[in-house]
């Protein structure tokens, strides 16, 4: 018990550290992208936490032999995912606030806890149903799907969520033999991938459009940034690297039902940067749909503590190897 106490205090941690380092990757990323091509953005980002990775994480964690893996296809589904999250993600931050993008997209502990179901044959309860989807008719109240307020980028979170989910169910089945900075190097890998092919074909702004903030984001050309601005893409690139070991760490050491829960911090954060940041103040129907997403949370983060201890223990992960 002392054991799984100890593994789930790291795990908890872990992810309250990944969700801070995330909310300023978002910052940083949404405060470029009005100059910016998203897929730069990334490369640049995407140079910098591979660099931290292979020259910090790796070395710490037992060299460079960690790199050797046998589930190839996997690693390269799960960085597809990811990197599908992030693109339709940052897309939608161009054209929203900010703790709304942030706020829609936290439907993602519904289909995370959905997917642990389903395919991790993880244990919810009736009441955990019940305050996920509170969570989830939180982020409806915010899109407003019907109203005049409502926009098409907001849907655009709602798909991140999805990919995000299918992500940590990876992460979930390839923890159990991989270590956190094995799955965070080829992450990072196919975005440098991903990322440098875009900037290969569009790079140079052929298919630059005006139409819509969220689509001229993604096909702006390349252009050299100022010494400001290269701090800044450090920085998002040093957030990134952070955010993504430590929220890979936190979901190989506990459950995925578990550790959703505890990015409700991102959602606080996002807020607060939001507000004395870029001066985006929620409206009432906004603050109304946040108030029901950290709302479910918390009851969920309660019900995890009350009930999810004895469950675990039963069937715990592995320790980092």
């Amino acid at each position: 018990m002392t054991l799984f106490r100890s593994t789930t205090t790291i795990g908890v941690a872990s992810a309250m550290v990944a969700s801070t380092a995330f909310t300023l990757n978002d910052v940083g990323i949404k405060f470029l992208s009005g100059d910016y091509a998203l897929h730069q953005i990334v490369f640049f980002r995407t140079v910098i936490a591979l660099s931290l990775t292979l020259g910090i994480i790796i070395p710490l964690e037992g060299g460079f032999h960690l790199l050797k893996t046998r589930q190839i296809k996997l690693h390269l589904c799960r960085g597809l995912s990811v990197v599908f999250a992030n693109m339709v993600f940052f897309m939608g931050l161009a054209a929203l606030p900010l703790s709304e993008a942030t706020a829609i997209f936290f439907v993602s502990p519904l289909v995370i806890t959905l997917f642990s179901v389903l395919f991790l044959a993880e244990k919810v309860g009736l009441r955990r149903w019940c305050a996920v989807i509170a969570g989830l008719i939180g982020a409806l109240v915010i899109i407003r799907p019907g109203s005049d307020a409502f926009q098409l980028a907001a849907i655009l979170p709602i798909f991140a969520a999805v990919a995000y989910a299918t992500l940590h169910m990876l992460t979930r089945t390839m923890g159990r033999i991989e270590k956190a900075s094995t799955l965070a190097f080829y992450t990072h890998f196919t975005f440098l991938l991903v990322s440098g092919t875009i900037g290969l074909v569009a790079g140079d702004g052929q298919f630059a459009t005006s139409i819509h903030p969220s689509i001229d984001f993604l096909t702006r050309p390349w252009v050299m940034p100022p010494t400001r601005d290269l701090w800044v893409m450090g920085g998002v690139g040093v957030a990134s690297a952070t955010g993504g070991y430590f929220i890979t760490q936190a979901y190989r050491l506990c459950e995925a039902a578990l550790i959703a829960p505890f990015e409700y911090l991102a959602l606080v954060l996002a807020i607060f940067w939001g507000i004395t940041i870029f001066g985006e103040w929620p409206d009432f129907w906004a603050q109304t749909g946040i108030a029901l997403i950290l709302g479910s949370g918390l009851f969920v983060i309660w019900r995890e503590s009350v009930l999810n201890r004895r469950l675990a223990s039963e069937r715990p992960m592995p320790r980092n190897r």
